[in-house]
């Protein structure tokens, strides 16, 4: 079940949106908890809140994984920036570009490479595209900006992520006290009748 919570951010009084990540409950009390549809048994509480668990550490890789290939792109992007700024201080010398590339893994290749004013870029899924230079800067500063930006709020997700963590195990581990105590009561209560 895919739901959109909100958190409130105290600094800005915006809220926000945390999509697909649903929020977890404190159960404040496990006695009425316990007395609602669906929480017939504490075993059944337990292997529902242990579902709710197992998703959010799956949401957790999944979001992890993401933070990784962002933070491996923004590099490439600075670099690409750079190359950018760098050609179009030379696009109008006439004196060619000195540098080496990349051919393979660990396997660069010199070139010489004549003033241009276009580039080719690479923008995934094998589509390579040619852009004037300007051009080229300006999408990937934007691209930059998106990926800091994805980046942020990717790293808020996953604090919102620890917080549900933290609630479920919490949830979980009162509902077993409560299923411990009801247990030793309802033992005592025999114990009592039988004397």
């Amino acid at each position: 079940m895919a739901t959109t919570t909100e958190n409130n951010n105290s600094e800005t009084g915006v809220k926000k949106k945390h999509l697909g990540i649903p929020e977890a409950i404190f159960v404040e009390d496990v006695e009425a908890f316990m007395h609602q549809p669906g929480n017939e048994t504490a075993d059944l509480v337990l292997r529902k809140l242990d579902e709710q668990y197992q998703k959010y550490k799956f949401m957790e890789l999944s979001l992890a994984q993401k933070k990784l290939r962002l933070k491996s792109q923004i590099p490439q992007i600075k670099q690409t920036l750079e190359i950018l700024r760098h050609m179009q201080k030379k696009k109008d010398t006439t004196d060619p570009m000195e540098t080496y590339f990349l051919l393979a893994d660990n396997l660069y290749c010199r070139a010489s490479v004549p003033p241009t004013d276009k580039v080719c870029l690479w923008l995934g899924a094998n589509v390579m595209l040619e852009y004037d230079i300007d051009e080229a800067q300006s999408l990937l500063e934007k691209n930059l900006t998106t990926a800091f930006r994805n980046l942020d709020s990717l790293e808020e997700d996953l604090d919102f992520l620890r917080d549900q963590f933290t609630t479920t195990e919490v949830n979980m581990a009162r509902v077993y006290n409560w299923d411990v105590n009801r247990r030793s009561r309802d033992n005592l209560s025999k114990l009592s009748v039988k004397s």
